[in-house]
């Protein structure tokens, strides 16, 4: 599969796409083994460079453009891969017009707010992507499976009612419909490690000292609620895969087919926007004209290259007129010592 094939593509990308209304169940429809069919191939970094600079290719457009944006949401389980993602699938594009925003729990300040205001004070701005590592999703998904965390957010008491749930779907649905009508699209990607392989990738960070930084007895202590977390993420699915804002679920238990995958549905997005550079107006013509007579009309100053020639060579005729000075002095030492001895003889 080539990246640049976007017929290919477009049918690579499908099998992952949760489809919007259709009621979900995680464990019965996607395995997290999954690799559509693919080994994995020989020059896989390879692969990826060629759909990073495809993508980089529209990401300057789009930042020349400068009317849409692009919001990319990554969510999972520990340890599934989100940080590998954004490594080696977004690394390649330029810092310039693209950001990335991690989400831990929330801070005091924006527990003073509402569940929406820490993302959406965060999302990108027109002519770049943006990358939520987790987001406003932790909100129907960490905190239903531990309501209690519903305390610390301060809320209305006729709010706390068994349609609660329903009102996040509806009102996340109704902020990314937002969004995209007006020129901000929005990339869902759900990266689907299996308990087996979490709890091997939780172990190896232990055993590999300079991975120690991620370990938790948190992450190992959640591993309790598994079952509540997968059915959190199919209510989230059903309810909030839209037309708008699709949600695409990734095989996460081999990470090369998670990133090919992920590079993908990414590509495929923004072939979609074709965000275009803007066309050259006849004021703009004339500007272009005006900067090129200015710069023409200049003196011509020696590049940095002919600098360091032009000082290669004056240290050069230096150094040649000391040695000429040197040959001199020689000279006239000889002929000092040619006059004594004939004035002694």
């Amino acid at each position: 599969m080539k990246i640049s094939d976007i017929t290919n593509l477009e049918a690579f990308v499908k099998r992952f796409r949760v489809e919007p209304g259709a009621k979900f169940d995680l464990q019965k429809e996607y395995d997290p083994g999954d690799t559509a069919g693919y080994d994995k191939p020989e020059k896989i970094d390879q692969l990826l460079n060629q759909a990073v600079e495809y993508m980089a290719d529209y990401q300057e457009r789009l930042y020349a453009e400068n009317k849409r944006g692009l919001l990319i949401i990554l969510q999972a389980m520990d340890a599934a891969g989100k940080d590998g993602v954004i490594k080696h699938v977004m690394s390649g594009l330029n810092p310039q017009g693209c950001q990335v925003y991690s989400f831990k729990a929330p801070s005091a300040e924006e527990l003073d707010h509402g569940y929406l205001w820490r993302c959406v004070k965060a999302l990108p701005e027109r002519g770049r992507i943006g990358i939520f590592n987790r987001s406003y999703y932790e909100e129907v998904l960490v905190v239903r499976v531990h309501p209690a965390f519903l305390a610390a957010q301060n809320l209305p008491a006729a709010t706390l009612d068994d349609n609660i749930w329903q009102r996040r779907f509806d009102e996340i649905n109704h902020l990314e419909k937002y969004l995209v009508d007006n020129g901000f699209e929005v990339v869902k990607l759900f990266l689907n490690v299996s308990k087996e392989e979490q709890r091997q990738r939780l172990l190896a960070r232990i055993e590999t000292p300079e991975k120690n930084w991620k370990v938790s007895a948190g992450d190992a202590k959640e591993r309790q609620y598994w079952d509540q977390y997968q059915a959190a993420f199919n209510e989230v699915f059903t309810h909030t895969s839209t037309k708008w804002a699709p949600w695409f679920v990734l095989p996460a238990d081999k990470k090369w087919f998670t990133r090919i995958a992920a590079a993908a549905i990414i590509a495929r997005k923004l072939a979609e926007m074709d965000p275009q550079f803007p066309d050259v107006t006849e004021s703009m013509r004339q500007e272009i004209a005006e900067a090129q007579r200015l710069l023409q009309s200049e003196v011509a100053q020696p590049t940095a290259d002919g600098d360091a020639a032009a000082q290669d060579k004056d240290n050069k005729n230096g150094k040649k007129k000391d040695k000429d000075k040197d040959k001199d002095k020689d000279k006239e030492k000889d002929k000092d010592k040619k006059k004594k001895k004939k004035d002694k003889s």
